[in-house]
């Protein structure tokens, strides 16, 4: 089985003349009458636009889509809305191309905002042998003149919305297909000129010394990998290095998980999958900065060679842990690439991102990322970058009254001390940083959805994988 990679996304491109025999879309601001021009869009009377985001059809012809008071996130809301409305319509009118008529000072930000819910507000994975109805395939915004600044912004809103879509595609992979040879090899085959991808298999990983990804991997017949994807840029500046927890399958191991959602654990490798597709961007971008993106991947499962609590694993660099709970495997993979990356990369400023505790989405719950770091200069950077992408994230603490129950009586540490989950695994995690400018970045609650809302679906929500795109140009 072939899983679908990559989703097909509606194409936008922007344009100042409309095309003939399509049909429009017109954009209303809350409380404006709409009010066709001499010559503009025909088949829609005069309408009164509540503000409400959305999209309302006209005679079957022209729609009117409101971007309330024109906020970014309601353009971006206004994007998704008329997307999946649109989508709706498509097998039934058989209309796959439509023309939006743009006000002439937008904002190159509300643009951007506009393009990622027109792209990604209708994405879907499926994989079927039936026929799917038909969906729209392209949008024009017209603009009533030339515009640079908006094409580009445009232009630039496609690669991250590409970047998100990859993401998603890669966590929503079921993991019968997704092994940690798949999603090495699907980083290779999406990878653009100038950006290496280096893949490491287990006997590097044995030769090397990656106790804690080989400690995870032990159990399961799909032996585990470490994906290096390298950028060099053309400037000079910081090295980044993002790390991407890459867990293809968590069973949780010997200390299992209960049955109800597990099947929701194809998406624990969110965090590799949003720095693969961050480095791809990055590339696509020609982001003139160093970075440098590691996954490591492996599938937790339960098996007679699976790893055990009260076990001591070494990592990388010779850092012993002693292992309390066989389902807190993610931090023993990101240690070991935290400390490779240390060693070897020389980094300037450190990002790990991962699908990491249960504890951070009952804290921040499913729209907000967790985000801890030991500088506040790099703190600042991640949030703006997230305000930019529209997506949220809130500082949590790293309590040094917490920090020496992470020392262990047996190992160097232990991997789950006692307290609030999400801030010790934080302070565990910090052991392997070496003193780098580091931030750790906790998707457990925004990497996935239930239901739709803005430009997100159900399923995998490819969260953080713009944050780093934007948090990278910031340094460029």
């Amino acid at each position: 089985m072939r899983a679908p990679l990559p989703s097909p996304l509606v194409a936008v491109e922007v344009a100042d003349t409309p095309r003939r025999g399509v049909p429009a879309v017109l954009v209303a601001f809350a409380g404006d009458p709409v009010r066709l021009a001499p010559g503009g869009p025909a088949d829609v009377d005069t309408t009164d636009v509540t503000g409400e985001v959305g999209a309302t059809a006209k005679k079957g012809a022209t729609w009117v889509v409101g971007v309330g008071d024109g906020a970014v996130r309601d353009w971006r809301r206004a994007g998704a809305s008329l997307v999946r409305a649109l989508h709706g319509d498509a097998d039934r009118t058989g209309v796959l191309g439509y023309d939006v008529h743009l006000p002439a000072d937008l904002d190159p930000a509300a643009a951007t905002a506009f393009t990622l819910g027109l792209s990604l507000g209708g994405y879907r994975y499926r994989i079927t042998g039936t026929e799917q109805p038909k969906r729209v395939k392209s949008v024009r915004l017209v603009l009533p003149a030339p515009s640079p600044p908006l094409t580009d912004a445009v232009r630039r809103a496609a690669v991250l919305a590409g970047a998100t879509s990859l993401s998603r595609d890669l966590a929503n992979a079921p993991s019968n297909v997704k092994d940690p040879a798949w999603l090495a090899a699907a980083a290779a085959k999406a990878a653009v000129p100038g950006l290496e991808v280096r893949v490491r298999d287990e006997k590097w990983l044995a030769a090397e010394g990656f106790g804690g990804v080989l400690a995870v991997g032990r159990g399961s017949a799909r032996p585990p990998r470490l994906v290096e994807l390298s950028w060099q840029g053309a400037g000079g500046g910081p090295h980044l290095v993002f790390v991407g927890k890459g867990i293809t399958f968590d069973t949780g191991g010997i200390s299992i998980k209960p049955a109800d959602g597990m099947h929701l654990m194809r998406t624990d490798m969110s965090g590799g999958a949003a720095v693969i597709s961050a480095l791809v961007a990055i590339a696509k971008l020609d982001l003139p900065v160093r970075v440098t993106g590691l996954v490591p991947a492996a599938e937790n499962h339960v098996s007679g060679s699976a790893y055990r609590p009260g076990d001591v694993i070494r990592h990388y660099g010779g850092t012993t842990t002693e292992v309390t709970n066989t389902d807190a495997e993610g931090r023993l993979v990101l240690a070991d690439a935290l400390a490779y990356a240390v060693r070897n990369l020389a980094p300037d400023h450190l990002v790990d991102v991962a699908t990491l505790t249960g504890a951070m989405k009952v804290t921040l719950g499913t729209r907000t990322g967790g985000l801890f770091a030991t500088d506040d200069t790099l703190a600042a950077r991640i949030a703006e970058a997230g305000e930019r992408a529209g997506e949220s994230w809130w500082r949590m603490p790293l309590l040094e009254d917490l920090a020496e129950d992470v020392r262990s009586d047996i190992a160097d540490v232990r991997q789950c001390p006692p307290g609030p989950g999400g801030i010790t695994a934080a302070l565990f995690l910090r052991e392997f940083t070496g003193g780098v400018p580091w931030a750790h970045l906790d998707i457990a609650g925004p990497a996935r959805a239930d239901k739709a809302y803005d430009e997100v679906v159900p399923g995998a929500s490819g969260f953080a994988a713009r944050t780093l795109i934007e948090l990278a140009e910031g340094f460029a």
